[in-house]
């Protein structure tokens, strides 16, 4: 059997359960060695085997699923984060159900909610923000151009931006066109979790200066928008005045 795992961002102990469960019984681990810390393999048996995936093609990974196609092994396909988001395992389950081989997805902590813990907030706040966009510069990967960054922004809403810090000038000139101020909370985490994680603070004028003085250029996710500064509204849920199924609401 074939599992994708996510490792989460960084931290051993944030992947789930389940998946620190089938780690520890996997026969192979093919796991992304430039992103997923080595840490994580210290929970595997002594006699798996592991491929770095960080020099190989999809088709070496595929080769090495399907060479234990008739076998009972257990491999852990191991990601970063969630494998749902940039994960790019689409591709390795449609070679998967070419040769009509069974896999599982096991979810995992995604850096983006793992950074917006490391700074202590809510992409969700009510009048602020109920919406967070996910998303990416363009660069060797295209982007849609319906989904070009200054075109996001101009939602006002919030945002994670992953894989393009190391652009943060071209970055920060979209944020602030679309957003159409300068002035917007802006939070750059490198690293969330990790021991070496840093985080730096600032708005869309000054944060690529900040940005590039703490020597940051890769490995980091960029949270824009007014859910990291400013008032917001108190939740209804737990108000005293709003009744729902589970609560009577009083004046």
């Amino acid at each position: 059997m074939i599992y994708f795992v996510g490792a989460g961002p960084g931290d051993v102990d944030l992947i789930t359960v389940k998946g620190r469960r089938i780690l520890e019984a996997a026969d192979i681990v093919i796991y992304a060695g430039s992103l997923v810390w080595e840490e994580h393999l210290k929970f595997c048996k002594s006699d798996f085997q592991k491929y770095n995936s960080a020099s190989m093609t999809l088709e070496q990974v595929i080769s090495v699923m399907v060479s234990e196609q008739n076998s009972d092994k257990i491999v852990v396909r191991l990601h970063t984060g969630d494998p749902s988001i940039y994960g790019a395992i689409r591709e390795q389950m449609d070679e998967l159900d070419k040769h009509h081989m069974e896999y599982s997805i096991i979810p995992g902590v995604s850096s983006f909610t793992a950074s917006a813990a490391a700074i202590k907030k809510e992409f969700t706040l009510p009048n602020v923000s109920q919406t967070v966009i996910i998303t990416r510069m363009e660069g060797r990967t295209p982007v849609p151009p319906e989904e070009d960054l200054e075109k996001l922004a101009s939602h006002k809403c919030s945002m994670a931006i992953f894989l393009s810090v190391q652009d943060i000038e071209n970055v920060v000139a979209k944020l602030i066109k679309g957003y159409g101020s300068s002035d917007v909370p802006v939070a750059v985490v490198y690293k969330a979790t990790w021991p070496e994680q840093k985080i730096v603070m600032g708005r869309l004028g000054n944060i690529a200066e900040k940005v590039k003085a703490e020597g940051i250029g890769n490995f980091s996710q960029i949270l824009v928008g007014y859910f990291i500064e400013g008032e917001y509204e108190r939740s209804l849920l737990y108000h005293p005045g709003f009744t729902h199924a589970f609560r009577k609401g009083v004046k």
